[in-house]
């Protein structure tokens, strides 16, 4: 049997079917869905021989399951194929549009389905992390007694946006981008397809130019399919043939940006990238994720603000310029504007990247953060509190105080400015990287403890 989508079978079409004369309009991304998990090209990680998903397809086991991964990637297919697997009843929601009610209704429909014509139904959620935790309450119940199999869509990482009680009964499923020659393929069998592609038109690429098509697809294989139609459109006609050249296919191919959601998976990815490639003194690697950043519609103000955090978090005192450097930047951005100003926040990155590293005092911080929290409110010594009346100096404010400036270096040798209950403890060990060398010097000759090295938490 062929899946169905929710609602009356003769109102929705099946998807995986052939073309007929009526679906020429539908988008050429569409008609070329794989209508059999051998049309199906990537993903050998999850649909690869031996592969659990495989081999619980070609048995015809259901289970539910999310599968993961960046747009274009397959996701809709594969769960059509599933159901198909399956002899399922197949019923697709959006969670952009879909509410309770909708799940309601293909709840009673699977419980038809299962009554009166003994079949399993599968209920696919696109985009799944735009349902709020009782909305995806909702069908748990279902799944739970085998009312439906759930299938869940997402681009968004499933341990943050599914709920753990659904997250616990399906199993993910990481889709990945597709590679250049997988997204060659798709071209090519689409450019061939007389039923359902372009075959018919009789439409000559060659393969530079279908290359720099797959390039331009960004590892998404309905974008590549809609830059190929569009292309096609623009074919040159040579005799009695259309001809896709390479610089139609370059001026098809560079329209947008690469892959970036200002609020999703792929944005947390890649300032993370950009962090750790300063923090891995890589200049070239954190270039490339600043520029990709900016080139997927990034706020460069938002880089900005991160770039001051890096300056701060991962260089310190072992360069302290660099905090400063970072600063200056993000005023000249504010001078300049795009994209002149962007060439200031370039510099600061490469200067933090080549910079010494120290987190020595970022390290400090949390410790004495810990301090604070294990010891509760300590009182301060009276010999380190001011006496400004008589009634405070008769009470011991400030005895036995040694003003540091009146001892040699201004440095007062085994004074302890805790709290007399706490143990004596180093937060600040500086590196022996930059500035923070002399640093460690300075404070090891006045401790009198020679030349030492970083020190650990006594």
């Amino acid at each position: 049997m062929s899946p169905r989508g929710v609602g009356d079978p003769g109102d929705q079409p099946d998807l995986l079917r052939d073309v007929s004369a009526n679906d020429a309009l539908r988008p050429l991304a569409d008609r070329m869905r794989p209508r059999t998990l051998d049309e199906f090209v990537g993903q050998d990680q999850v649909l690869g021989a031996g592969k659990p998903l495989r081999q619980a397809l070609e048995k015809g086991q259901l289970h539910s399951l999310i599968l993961w991964g960046p747009p274009g990637t397959g996701k809709t297919t594969l769960a059509r194929l599933i159901a198909r697997h399956a002899d399922a009843e197949f019923m697709q929601l959006s969670a952009v549009m879909a509410g309770v009610k909708d799940i309601r209704e293909a709840v009673e429909r699977a419980r038809q389905a299962r009554a009166e014509r003994g079949l399993r139904s599968v209920l696919f959620l696109d985009e799944v992390h735009r349902f709020n935790k009782s909305q995806q309450d909702t069908f748990l119940p279902y799944v739970e007694d085998g009312t439906l199999t759930f299938i869940g869509a997402t681009t968004e990482n499933p341990s943050f946006e599914i709920n753990s009680a659904l997250l616990s009964r399906a199993r993910v499923y990481v889709l990945r981008s597709l590679r250049v020659d997988d997204i060659v393929k798709l071209l090519r069998r689409a450019l061939e397809d007389p039923a359902r592609g372009l075959g018919k038109r009789s439409i000559d690429i060659d393969d530079e130019a279908l290359v720099a098509l797959a390039h331009g697809g960004d590892g998404d294989a309905r974008r590549a399919l809609g830059m190929l139609e569009v292309a096609a459109d623009l074919a040159t006609e040579l005799d009695g043939r259309a001809v896709i050249t390479l610089e139609q296919v370059r001026e098809v191919a560079t329209s947008g940006r690469r892959r970036f959601d200002k609020a999703g998976e792929q944005f947390y990815d890649q300032i993370s990238a950009l962090h750790k490639a300063v923090r891995g003194t890589n200049p070239d690697g954190a270039l490339y994720w600043f520029a990709r950043m900016l080139d997927g519609g990034c706020d460069p103000h938002y880089l900005a603000r991160r770039i001051v955090r890096m300056a701060v978090e991962d260089i310190g005192l072992a360069d302290p310029r660099g905090q400063q450097l970072a600063l200056d930047a993000w005023q000249t951005f504010e001078r300049l504007g795009s994209p002149e100003g962007e060439l200031a926040l370039a510099n600061a990155v490469v200067y933090l990247a080549v910079a010494p590293k120290s987190n020595a005092v970022y390290v400090a911080y949390a410790e004495a953060k810990s301090d604070v929290e294990e010891f509760g409110t300590l009182d301060v010594p009276l010999r380190f509190r001011n006496a400004p009346t008589k009634l405070m100096k008769g009470l011991g404010y400030g005895e036995g105080y040694r003003y540091a400036h009146d001892a040699p270096d201004a440095f007062v040798k085994g004074e302890r400015y805790l709290p007399d209950e706490m143990p004596d403890r180093r937060y600040y060990r500086p590196v022996p990287r930059g500035l923070e060398i002399k640093i460690g010097e300075a404070l090891a000759r006045l401790r009198g403890e020679g030349n030492k090295g970083g020190e650990e938490k006594k």
